[in-house]
């Protein structure tokens, strides 16, 4: 559906999958510094709302996701994985419990399919799942995101940036997004999601073997990498863009952006092996893997929550 924010001036809308909001409003650079500084929201209103309503509903998400959520206290924004039974990543949530249910957003076009496989696991359980995306909209900002009614958002009057400046600074802080730089092999510990949306000491969920076995080994086949690209192009490689070394497929990269501080970069899943000191080559530019990629690669194997 098209967000009435559309309608604001300047606004250029976005390209699939998150058609339907804004790209920008007209300076991106300026609405990424005012997003960063907490100064301005985005709208993510393309994005499907699911409901999860019961009294069973934390334990029994609790059970099913790779996140601790049993005692999820109210208004505390976490993430969530769905796993496939080899552990790899089915689907990913972004949710808060309001005390009376969870509302979570999810990627375009995976609402569907995750409602379908809930309410496939209900059994007995006192827990009811529903796409509430007709009365629920997102609006993102830099410390996180708040659900509003999707009435509202047509008499919004709060200072807006577009999609380009979130995905900037999405890429900026390595965080992957589900289908964009991920596939249908990746599992967490190739991720960030590894310390924001997988709890390493919970119980059984399914795939939790195959985390817990990578974990212990120490040893993902791939790892997702920050890229900084050579400037000297006008145009960013495009999602699936081969990364070379020496001639040679290492990777793909996932999004790229331009960063207001860190220029054009990219996230990028390569092989494990590729050194950090590797002088890449992507879409016929030179590239190299960002300075921090040790201190990423240790930061991403210590489990926290955080707000996002």
């Amino acid at each position: 559906m098209t967000s009435p924010l559309l309608s604001r001036p300047g606004a250029v809308p976005a390209d699939p999958p998150d058609a339907g909001v804004a790209a920008h409003y007209g300076d991106p650079y300026r609405e990424q510094r005012r997003l960063a500084d907490g100064l301005a929201e985005v709208d993510l209103s393309h994005r499907p709302v699911v409901r999860v309503a019961g009294p069973d509903r934390l334990s029994w998400l609790h059970s099913l996701t790779s996140q601790d959520l049993a005692a999820l206290p109210p208004g505390t924004p976490t993430e969530a994985l769905v796993l496939s039974p080899h552990g790899h990543v089915e689907h990913h949530l972004s949710l808060v419990d309001d005390g009376e249910a969870v509302l979570a957003h999810v990627e375009p076009g995976t609402a569907a399919a995750l409602v379908a496989w809930l309410d496939r696991m209900r059994f007995l359980l006192r827990v009811e799942v529903t796409d509430v995306t007709d009365d629920w909209a997102v609006l993102g900002r830099a410390d996180g995101w708040r659900p509003v009614p999707r009435a509202s958002l047509a008499g919004y009057d709060g200072e807006l940036a577009g999609l380009l400046a979130a995905e900037a600074l999405r890429v900026g802080d390595r965080r992957p997004r589900l289908g964009v730089d991920t596939d249908e092999r990746t599992i967490p510990n190739e991720t960030g999601w590894l310390r924001t949306a997988v709890h390493l000491n919970k119980g059984c969920y399914r795939g939790q073997e195959t985390v817990a076995r990578v974990d212990n080994l120490g040893r993902p086949p791939r790892r997702l990498v920050l890229l900084h690209l050579d400037g000297s192009v006008s145009e960013l490689p495009p999602s699936g863009t081969p990364v070379l070394l020496d001639g040679r497929e290492v990777g793909r990269v996932g999004t790229s952006a331009r960063h207001h501080e860190l220029g054009p970069v990219a996230l990028a899943m390569v092989r494990r092996q590729v050194p950090t000191d590797a002088q890449l080559r992507v879409g016929g530019v030179a590239a190299q893997l960002d300075p921090d990629e040790e201190q990423a690669r240790e930061r991403a194997v210590r489990p926290t929550l955080l707000r996002f």
